[in-house]
């Protein structure tokens, strides 16, 4: 099988530069990223529009590794488009139901920009939703009934916030590890 390539997709910050997303993509050949927003940052049809594109741009396997709001895009994605995925990741989604901290866009201001409702339908390709048992943007409950809902599999990662650089992450190697499980489901399924 040809080696995958990794789309990273980011969440509302786009791309910062110490994060394990700007990271991972820096350190793994060949892996992509969907390009930040120079307009309609919020806009829920504008960030799903961007990652067509940018799967547009890749010939072959594709495993998309989703942080945060990037998840609710690629479920946006998931919905709207029929592209064939190998799988994906999908770490630390934020629940639309729940009170994000001030220094967040809102929920409601999120809904207002196309986000919800969310699709909550199994996906179309296998995968493994990471979680925190203290994300201040999800709880683990709401976390699991999501991927019940699109069939991923479920990795507890503990307690590590949103898994981000406000929580200590740079650098984050387990991510390597999962993606590599995500092939494994991927090849798993194929068979």
């Amino acid at each position: 099988m040809t080696k995958p390539t990794l789309l990273i997709v980011p969440g509302l910050r786009d791309h910062v530069p110490e994060h394990w997303q700007t990271l991972l993509q820096a350190g793994t050949p060949g892996a992509r990223s969907v390009p930040p927003l120079t307009e309609n940052g919020l806009s829920c049809a504008a960030r799903v529009e961007a990652i067509e594109r940018a799967l547009a741009e890749i010939d072959g396997p594709v495993i998309l590794v989703a942080h945060s709001a990037g998840v609710l895009m690629v479920a946006h994605w998931a919905a709207r488009y029929n592209r064939p995925i190998l799988g994906a990741l999908l770490v630390t989604p934020p629940d639309l139901d729940a009170s994000w901290p001030a220094n967040y866009p809102q929920p409601d201001t999120l809904r207002e920009h196309g986000w919800s409702p969310l699709p909550r339908t199994r996906l179309p390709f296998p995968s493994i939703v990471a979680a925190s048992s203290n994300d201040h943007l999800a709880t683990l409950e709401a976390v699991h009934r999501m991927a019940a809902d699109w069939g991923s599999q479920v990795v507890e990662l503990g307690a590590v916030g949103h898994l981000n650089p406000a929580a200590g992450y740079g650098p984050w190697p387990r991510a390597e590890a999962l993606i590599a499980q995500v092939q494994l489901l991927a090849t798993s399924v194929a068979k």
